[in-house]
C-alpha cells in the first residue's frame, strides 16, 4: 500500500514538475492580454433581466431590467509585490451585452500575478478631460439607451441597476426603483466621492506569457448592493441618483466582486 502511494505521489510531483518546465520564462519586453470573464449573480442565482424574481437581505423580492457598471484602472501585484498599472483601460460592463462581460485587458507585462484590483467607476482625472479624450465607451454621445453619463451634473454614472419591486411604493412610478450612483469627489469643492477601489486575491498565481493569455472569472453579487455596512432597502429607497445619497450603495456594492476561478 505504501509502495502505492509513493507512486502515486511522484508521478504527480513529476507532472507538476513538467508543468512548471513547460511555462516559458518571463520576458519583461513581452505582453499579452488578459480576459475579465464577469458572470452577475444575485446571491447564488444567476442574474436574468426581466423575468426572474430574487430576494434582498430585507425579505423585499424584486426584479432587475438592467445592470450596468464601468471598470477602469485594473491592476495586478506580481510575486515580488511590484504592483502593474494598465493605464487608458475603461470598460463598460452591462448584464444585456454578452460582448461586453468578456473585456479584454491588452498590453499586460509578462510575469507571475497573485492580485488584481480595478476602481468601479471613471476616475476624476478622465472624467474631467477635454471631451475628444473620452472615446470609445467613455464618449458621453455613444450610449443610446444606457444613457451613463449626467448631463445636468456633468458626471459618469459608475452603477447603474433598475427594476421592479412591489416594495418600491412611494416613488413616481409605481413597483420601479433605480439606482444610478456617480461622483468622484468634485472639481473645484468637495462632493461626495463613489469611486470604489476592489482589490481581490488570485486563487492561484497567472502566468502572462507569449504564449499565455489567461482569463481571470469574477463574480459581481448583486445582492449585496442591498445588504452590508448601511442596509438598503426598496421600501425606504426605491430611486437614488444623488452621489450623496448613494454613499451606502456604492459602499455596499464595493464588496460585492469576488474571483471564481482561473483560465490558462
Amino acid at each position: 500500500m505504501k509502495n502505492i502511494l509513493w507512486i502515486f505521489i511522484s508521478i504527480t510531483f513529476l507532472l507538476g514538475a513538467c508543468k512548471n518546465e513547460s511555462i516559458e520564462p518571463i520576458d519583461p519586453s513581452i505582453k499579452n492580454n488578459v480576459t475579465l470573464e464577469f458572470s452577475n449573480m444575485v446571491g447564488t442565482q444567476s442574474l436574468i433581466l426581466d423575468n426572474s424574481t430574487y430576494q434582498n437581505s430585507s425579505a423585499e423580492s424584486f426584479s432587475v431590467s438592467k445592470l450596468n457598471y464601468f471598470i477602469s484602472n485594473v491592476s495586478f501585484k506580481n510575486i515580488a509585490g511590484t504592483t502593474v498599472n494598465l493605464s487608458d483601460q475603461y470598460f463598460l460592463v452591462k448584464q444585456n451585452d454578452a460582448n461586453s462581460l468578456l473585456p479584454i485587458l491588452k498590453d499586460v507585462p509578462s510575469g507571475d500575478y497573485t492580485e488584481i484590483s480595478f476602481t468601479i467607476g471613471v476616475d476624476s482625472v478622465k472624467s474631467v478631460s477635454p471631451v475628444e479624450q473620452r472615446t470609445g465607451v467613455l464618449d458621453p454621445a455613444s450610449y443610446g439607451d444606457d444613457n451613463m453619463y449626467w448631463s445636468w451634473n456633468s458626471g459618469y454614472i459608475f452603477f447603474k441597476l433598475e427594476g421592479t419591486s412591489p416594495s418600491a411604493i412611494n416613488v413616481a412610478t409605481p413597483n420601479k426603483f433605480q439606482y444610478h450612483v456617480g461622483g468622484f469627489g468634485g472639481r473645484t469643492s468637495a462632493t461626495a466621492n463613489n469611486l470604489r477601489r476592489i482589490t481581490l486575491a488570485l486563487p492561484q498565481i497567472i502566468h502572462v506569457r507569449k504564449s499565455i493569455s489567461p482569463s481571470v472569472h469574477l463574480i459581481a453579487d448583486i445582492s449585496k448592493v442591498f445588504s452590508g455596512t448601511n442596509p438598503v432597502k426598496l421600501a425606504n429607497s426605491a430611486v437614488i441618483m444623488s452621489p450623496a445619497l448613494a454613499l451606502p450603495i456604492s459602499s455596499n456594492y464595493a464588496n460585492m466582486f469576488s474571483v471564481d476561478h482561473i483560465h490558462e
